[in-house]
């Protein structure tokens, strides 16, 4: 859960009216309704570290545990119909006439290394000739987006969505939503630390907790919100995890996906281990960002164990990645771990993702395997958090969406190459419209000129579809 730093003034925002049997942001049935939370929860609970010494596997890791799958079955004809009530239904929950904060004991483990299990012979780290050194000059910058119109479509996940998808697939709280096209006409859909049942904001304060969910959506028209077709589940009703943690603060309390992309069958997500969310704010620390994949279309997923950008002192670059395929490469955006810093850039040909000596980083004008991931150059100064980034074939046009903590909104940028020279930043969204607002990933689907994103709040702790008109 990524913790937001960005917070409004002023009274709660409630959605507008915009339809005859609701609001903007609620879902289907007549007795959905919706407002954002207020920005004073009415229920806190502080964590309160102690410390803990465990182990820790060396130099093989835990093993990953054996996923369960299950088929999902047909969502009911009736979008108000609950299809699993004994696992869904909870007491309703009264408000408290004054805020309730209350002390949660949580463990800081330190971790002892100690011998790991007898691993199976590790998969040769893969072959073949290093990246070459080649010229990428700067573009000429395009001017700022002109951003025109931006609206709030609808409320994507929680109580209240348009999916509902407390009542489908428990998944009562969660953030992010990053998007990509995971075969011609299907959109898949990846959130993070997710919440089941007491589930309470602010944050993803509940029981349940997984850290990642995956959601599919084939919904072409978006001016009314995008429908989920099905997660990915492991039992009725209940979306799975699908990248493993091992839930130990200090040690690996999460892992987070930030991008996905498709090349041919295979499906890949860049991640982040988190280390722990207890860092200064606008920070937290990874152990590494990384690439996993999967041939089973996302419902599995191998974490590679050589496609990894390792977090050398806490400051080091792909830490938080965007993921592009366009033009024959997989362009590959990246931050530190942090909301503070800077993008930088690499690129590696499609059929050579999970090649570390593949790559080419973008440094001083030039692509270039020398100096690594720690060299790159900033493609575009920070402060930057969440990116991302889709490329309009159609249009030759790359756009770039961010969480801007200096002007506390969502802002865009574009440009006719990957590496730049990018344009000034507009604004999207801010924290008047969504109070402690983070995220904003762009929908593959969008055109050049009618750009959808998703977005997360701190306070609701759920995840909205927005839309921004851009004249050209």
């Amino acid at each position: 859960m990524l913790a937001a730093v960005v917070v409004a003034t002023g009274q709660p925002v409630v959605a507008a009216a915009d339809e005859p049997d609701g609001t903007t942001g609620t879902g289907p049935c007549a007795t959905d309704t919706w407002s954002h939370e207020s920005v004073v929860p009415s229920e806190l609970d502080i964590p309160v570290p102690y410390p803990v010494i465990t182990t820790v596997p060396y130099p093989a890791p835990a093993p990953e545990p054996v996923p369960v799958r299950v088929e999902p079955d047909q969502l009911p004809a009736d979008p108000c119909a609950d299809p699993c009530p004994d696992l869904t239904d909870e007491p309703a929950r009264t408000s408290p006439l004054l805020p309730r904060i209350g002390l949660k004991p949580t463990p800081f483990y330190f971790g002892a290394p100690v011998p790991g299990p007898d691993p199976e012979p590790p998969a040769p780290e893969p072959g073949g000739a290093q990246a070459p050194i080649e010229p990428a000059p700067l573009a000429p910058a395009p001017p700022a987006p002109n951003v025109v119109d931006v609206t709030t479509v609808a409320k994507q996940t929680g109580a209240g969505s348009i999916n509902r998808t407390d009542k489908r697939w428990q998944v009562h709280g969660t953030d992010l939503g990053v998007m990509w096209e995971s075969e011609p006409g299907r959109i898949a859909v990846a959130f993070g630390d997710t919440v089941g049942r007491g589930f309470h904001p602010p944050g993803g304060q509940g029981e349940d907790w997984r850290s990642n969910v995956l959601a599919f959506s084939t919904d072409r028209d978006l001016a009314d919100g995008m429908t989920f077709d099905s997660m990915v589940q492991d039992s009725r009703c209940h979306a799975a995890e699908v990248l493993s943690s091992r839930k130990l603060d200090n040690v690996e309390i999460t892992v987070i996906p930030t991008s996905g992309f498709a090349v041919g069958s295979r499906q890949y997500l860049t991640y982040m281990s988190i280390r722990t969310w207890n860092s200064i704010p606008a920070t937290w620390w990874t152990n590494h960002g990384g690439i996993a994949y999967s041939d089973d279309g996302g419902s599995t997923w191998t974490k590679d164990p050589h496609a990894r950008w390792d977090n050398i002192f806490g400051v080091t670059n792909f830490q938080v990645a965007a993921a592009v395929p366009a033009e024959g490469y997989v362009y590959l955006f990246g931050t530190p771990n942090t909301r503070l810093g800077s993008v930088a850039l690499a690129r590696v040909p499609e059929d050579r993702v999970l090649e570390p000596d593949a790559y080419q980083y973008w440094r001083d004008g030039s692509w270039t395997h020398v100096g690594g991931y720690t060299a790159a150059t900033p493609v575009v100064h920070g402060p930057a958090a969440e990116l991302s980034v889709r490329f309009d074939a159609a249009a030759g046009r790359w756009q770039m969406a961010y969480l801007d903590t200096a002007k506390a909104a969502i802002v865009l940028r574009e440009s006719d190459t990957p590496q730049g020279a990018w344009s000034e930043s507009a604004r999207l969204v801010g924290v008047e419209e969504h109070a402690e607002l983070y995220g904003g990933f762009l929908h593959p689907w969008s055109t050049d000129e009618d750009v959808y994103f998703m977005l997360s709040t701190w306070s609701d702790y759920n995840t909205f579809l927005l839309r921004t008109r851009i004249e050209r």
